[in-house]
């Protein structure tokens, strides 16, 4: 499960480089972001789970 968050946390860094350098394609900052959200609710859920 640990490698589904890096890997969504990775795919979410590259679109929001992607996105700052294609300023034309501002839904790939969109998405970027919520897959960086996604990934650390996960991780903290995770985390959350771990602890007990």
């Amino acid at each position: 499960m640990r490698a589904l968050i890096y890997t969504v946390a990775a795919v979410a860094i590259v679109l929001i480089v992607l996105g700052l350098i294609l300023k034309a394609v501002k839904w790939l900052i969109i998405i970027g972001l919520i897959a960086l959200v996604a990934s650390i609710v996960m991780g903290v859920v995770k985390g959350r789970r771990a602890l007990r």
